[in-house]
């Protein structure tokens, strides 16, 4: 039951629960996005060819985000509604923007604390009264947010309070683990709280990877938002969110750099990155898309905090070994079809991975396509945050 309502939350977040056919792709949000000045066709089509599907940008009014509603329905983009009227003028504005087919969810705010839940609680249910098609998008604290930013005595109460007091779709958090040369130690237990809390509420989370170099954030490489991505995918996240896709303006204190597309409109080397790393996203949502996580463990002499290591192996799989830091491993359900999903969890080296099964089994590549796998000593080198995934069962 709690699968088929994934799935149908799915379908819904992509298609705002119209009558058009289900389009087979996880969700892939920009956010920060296209600047209202610089709505055109032509700017919609280029965050198209970068793979993204959904865009969020904040709009000084409403006039102006119709206008990009029907330029983005042009470039064949959802919106998250952004605008200062959704919060001063609810109804009125909801009406105004409700039927519009590019029109996929409404933005409450970003990083709330605990006092504000109640607020939000009721924004939410006052744009549910008028329009229950589309969603309430609101994004969480990571958990390296400071009790003060809580409002709550710890991340976990922070969560479960979220989940409860306000009626959401969905749950989104934000965590940028790369920092410099190293990976925040608590990221993954991040993942295991969000997951865990949704799972048990019936509802898809969304997770993120970080797209702009900013204060002790490195410039990204395809090794550090591949590794934030199928980390996040094999912990079950039903959407993926950049943060950026336009560079923030310049400022003394975080000094944001090298988003996809530059300050003055230029499209940067992470660009080309981000398009490739969607496509694979794109290949692999058949896998993902409507997915129940089964179990996630870790490999590896230090696991991270708050996971769990790598335990008996399903009765498909022989043998798992990996070398250096060692990898997520999970397994899927989806359908018909059980799949083992490996990531290396280091995004500056390569790790080496041995595997045996005890029957043949397919390997699915990034295209989504297949290839039969042989049953013993497999030996793979899985590139920086880079996964490979196999399917044990049809």
């Amino acid at each position: 039951m709690r699968k088929l309502f994934l799935i149908i939350i799915s379908f819904c977040l992509l298609s705002g629960c119209t009558s058009e056919k289900r389009n087979e792709q996880l969700p892939v949000l920009a956010w920060y996005s296209i600047p209202a000045e610089q709505t055109s066709v032509q700017r919609y089509l280029e965050l198209k060819d970068a793979g993204f599907t959904h865009n969020l940008s904040t709009f000084p009014d409403v006039s102006a985000l119709l206008a990009a509603l029907d330029t983005a329905q042009a470039a064949g983009i959802k919106m998250i509604a952004a605008c200062p009227e959704l919060k001063t003028a609810t109804e009125e504005t909801v009406k105004k923007l409700m039927n519009h087919p590019a029109l996929a969810a409404y933005m409450l705010r970003d990083e709330p604390n605990r006092k504000d839940f109640p607020e939000l609680g009721e924004w939410a249910r006052k744009i549910r009264s008028v329009d229950s098609s589309h969603f309430c998008y609101l994004n969480l604290f990571p958990n390296y947010a400071s009790e003060e930013q809580l409002g709550t005595k710890t991340y976990q109460e922070h969560v479960d309070l979220f989940i409860k007091e306000i009626p959401l779709k969905i749950v989104s958090f934000d965590h940028y683990p790369v920092v410099g040369d190293s990976l925040r130690a608590n990221w993954y237990e991040n993942l295991e709280i969000v997951s865990a809390a949704a799972k048990e509420a019936g509802k898809p989370f969304w997770a993120f990877t970080l797209s702009v170099a900013h204060g002790p954030y490195p410039i990204p490489t395809l090794a550090h938002m591949r590794l934030q991505v199928f980390s996040d995918l094999a912990y079950g996240a039903q959407g993926i969110e950049y943060f950026t896709y336009w560079t923030p303006p310049y400022d003394t204190a975080w000094k944001f750099n090298n988003a996809p597309i530059s300050v003055e409109g230029k499209r940067t080397s992470t660009y080309d990155k981000v398009k490739q790393l969607n496509e694979e996203i794109k290949g692999l949502s058949a896998v993902f898309l409507g997915s129940e996580v089964l179990w996630t463990a870790h490999t590896g002499d230090n696991i991270p905090s708050g996971t769990k290591p790598l335990g008996p192996l399903p009765g498909q799989v022989e043998l798992i070994k990996t070398e250096g830091t060692g990898a997520v491993v999970s397994m899927l359900k989806n359908n018909r079809h059980t799949y083992l999903v490996i990531v290396n969890r280091d995004f500056l080296k390569p790790m080496n991975l041995t595997i045996s099964f005890r029957e043949d089994v397919k390997r699915i590549m990034k295209d989504g396509s297949d290839i039969y796998c042989e049953k013993n000593n497999n030996n793979f080198e899985i590139e920086p945050g880079d996964i490979i995934i196999f399917d044990l069962k049809e």
